[in-house]
C-alpha cells in the first residue's frame, strides 16, 4: 500500500521579515485549509493512508476532522520540542517507514530541514514561507493529486521531477551541514534573530539555483546570471569590496573582475540596488574556500552557526538532494497516460 507523509510548518511566515519587509503571513487556518485540500486530491487517486508529522498548531491533527475526508491519517509517535530538528526528525522517521512521497508546507527552511532526513523520496513542496525558491505556490487540490499518483509509482519520476542541487558546508574538512538554496556568510558574530533579512551584514553568497522569479539571495543572482535547478552548476557573488577578485583556495573559473550593480527584489515588496564587487559561475563537485573570519552560516535564508578565522570553511556545490515534483508536469503525464479516464 503507498504511503504518503506530510510535514506542516506552523512557523512559516511568521519570522521578522514580516516587521522589515512586506512579507505575507500564511495564518494556520488556511495551512489547515490547504492539507484538507492535500487530503482529498490524495484520496481521489486511491491513497489510503497518510501519516503526518505533529506540531504546535495540531495542523496535520485538524486537518483530518473533515466529513470529505476519508483516508487514515496517523501522526508520527515523537516528541516534539518545536524546533527545526523536529521537521528533520519527523522526515528520517518517515523515510525508515517507506514513505513513498513527501508533501511540505513551508518556506525554503522547512524543506531544507525536511531533505535532511528524507533521502531521496520525491518530494511535492507548497509554498507558505517567505522569500521561497524552492516550494512553489500550488492549489493542494492539485498537489495532493500528483503526491498520489507518484507514491502509487504511476508516473515516471525521471520525466516529472529533478533532483535537487545542494550546497554542502565544510568545518576545517568535515561536513557539518547543507543547504538546497543558498548559504551566506554574515559578518555578525552570534546567530540572534535567524532569519536574514539586511543585506548589509553579508559578504559571500553561494547559490544553487538564480530563477528570475526568485525573491531574496537568489534574486541578487539570477541578476548577474540566471541559473536554473534543471542546469548544472550554481553561482557565487561578493558582497564585500574588501575581499577582492580572487577567493582563497578558489579553483575553477575566476570571478568577474568589473564591479556591477544589480537591481534585485531583495525580500517582499523591498527592491534595491546591490553593489556586486565580484561573482563567478560554480563548477559542480568544486569545493570554495571562503574567507576566514568571525561569522554566522546562514542556510537558506536562516542563521545556523558561527564560525571563527582559527576554521577553515568551504562550500561545494552537488546534486545529491531530493527529488522536486513539477505538479504541472505530474498532471499533464498522468493525463496523457489516461490516469483520470473513468
Amino acid at each position: 500500500m503507498a504511503l504518503v507523509g506530510i510535514i506542516a510548518n506552523p512557523a512559516a511566515s511568521k519570522d521578522i521579515r514580516r516587521l522589515v519587509a512586506q512579507g505575507r503571513v500564511v495564518p494556520d487556518w488556511e495551512k489547515v485549509n490547504t492539507l484538507r485540500r492535500v487530503l482529498v486530491g490524495l484520496q481521489a487517486v486511491g491513497i489510503e493512508r497518510v501519516v503526518g508529522m505533529p506540531d504546535a498548531s495540531n495542523l496535520c491533527r485538524r486537518s483530518r476532522d473533515d466529513a470529505q475526508v476519508s483516508l487514515e491519517l496517523e501522526l508520527l509517535d515523537m516528541q516534539v520540542y518545536h524546533e527545526e530538528g523536529d521537521t528533520a526528525r519527523a522526515a528520517t522517521m518517515m523515510r525508515e517507514m517507506g514513505v513513498d512521497c513527501l508533501v511540505t508546507l513551508g518556506g525554503d527552511g522547512t524543506n531544507r530541514a525536511a531533505a535532511t532526513g528524507s533521502g531521496q523520496i520525491p518530494i511535492v513542496a507548497i509554498s507558505t514561507g517567505t522569500n521561497n525558491v524552492f516550494p512553489t505556490m500550488v492549489e493542494g487540490t492539485l498537489a495532493g493529486l500528483a503526491a498520489g499518483l507518484v507514491a502509487q509509482g504511476k508516473l515516471d519520476l525521471s520525466r516529472i521531477s529533478t533532483v535537487s542541487k545542494t550546497l554542502n558546508v565544510y568545518i576545517d574538512g568535515r561536513y557539518r551541514d547543507m543547504a538546497l538554496i543558498d548559504v551566506a556568510f554574515s559578518q555578525e558574530r552570534f546567530v540572534a534573530a535567524r532569519a536574514i533579512w539586511d543585506l548589509s551584514t553579508l559578504y559571500e553568497v553561494f547559490l544553487t539555483r538564480a530563477e528570475p522569479t526568485s525573491i531574496g539571495l537568489a534574486a541578487v543572482g539570477a541578476a548577474l546570471h540566471p541559473v536554473t535547478l534543471a542546469e548544472e552548476g550554481g553561482l557565487h557573488y561578493v558582497l564585500d569590496s574588501s575581499l577582492g577578485n580572487e577567493q582563497p583556495g578558489a579553483s575553477g573559473p575566476q570571478p568577474v573582475s568589473e564591479p556591477v550593480t544589480v537591481l534585485a527584489a531583495i525580500a517582499p515588496g523591498v527592491v534595491q540596488n546591490v553593489p556586486i564587487p565580484s561573482w563567478r559561475r560554480l563548477v559542480m563537485g568544486e569545493r570554495i574556500a571562503v574567507e576566514r573570519r568571525y561569522a554566522t552560516v546562514a542556510l537558506d535564508g536562516e542563521r545556523a552557526f558561527s564560525v571563527s578565522p582559527e576554521q577553515l570553511v568551504e562550500v561545494e556545490l552537488q546534486r545529491n538532494g531530493p527529488p522536486v515534483v513539477a505538479v504541472d508536469a505530474a498532471l499533464k503525464e498522468a493525463a496523457q497516460l489516461g490516469l483520470f479516464r473513468g
